[in-house]
């Protein structure tokens, strides 16, 4: 099996389960926070007499089709990163396992999760948030910013003056601040940091998992022609 095909492998069967997983826990903890926010949210639109938002747009049904949908899209998302995670890692050529999966899943995790949340926290509906530019353009700057900064820090054989610079590229984001929300908040506080808490922590059960499950694969697989 050459390299690309391992790869591969890895992503799409590493990601795929870790997907799956990562939607069976949300379902139960994740899933339940957005509904009720939303029956917040409904309430707050209801009694408002200048409600402008389009509810228009098509969007899956409760039930089935909204479960089956969201599924989808979080496998698909999970084998996307899950190729991003390994194609990074084997750049570096080094041995892969299940230790160093776990390793780079965990700093995958403090780039794309941690940090990002740090200054944008995931919110739930009915929440105010900021303008939707401006949240992507820190959120992708704070993910670089942070894989900068781990680079120069967890490397080998890295100086001072690079650890140095790798932690005020961690910084650096937080320092300019993200994007202000602008608005009113429809949900309880105590409902947006149990939504935010669990959010994060199925982000970093995801990374782990996708980092682990995949190392075990790629070491499985080493040794084929």
């Amino acid at each position: 099996m050459n390299q690309f095909r391992r790869l591969m492998l890895v992503a799409l069967s590493s990601g795929a389960l870790a997907g799956l997983l990562l939607f069976a826990v949300q379902h139960f903890t994740v899933v339940p926070l957005i509904e009720s926010a939303e029956a917040y949210e409904t309430a707050a639109h209801h009694s408002a007499a200048d409600d402008a938002h389009d509810h228009e747009a098509w969007q899956p049904a409760d039930g089935w089709q909204r479960t089956s949908f969201t599924a989808l899209a979080t496998v698909l998302t999970s084998i996307g990163f899950a190729a991003l995670l390994f194609g990074s890692l084997a750049l570096t050529g080094r041995s892969v396992d299940a230790r160093r999966g776990a390793l780079w899943g965990l700093a995958a995790f403090a780039c794309f999760g941690l940090a990002p949340a740090l200054g944008l926290p995931p919110q739930p509906p009915g929440v105010a948030v900021a303008d939707l530019h401006q949240r992507q353009l820190w959120w992708a700057g704070t993910v670089i910013a942070t894989a900068v900064g781990v680079w120069l820090i967890a490397g080998q054989r890295r100086t001072w003056l690079l650890r140095s610079c790798g932690a005020m590229c961690m910084l650096l984001p937080h320092m300019i601040g993200a994007p202000v929300a602008i608005g009113e908040n429809s949900v309880p506080a105590q409902l947006v940091r149990r939504f935010t808490i669990a959010s994060v922590a199925t982000s970093g059960i995801f990374w782990l998992l996708a980092g682990t499950l995949g190392g075990f694969i790629y070491s499985r697989n080493h040794a084929d022609p």
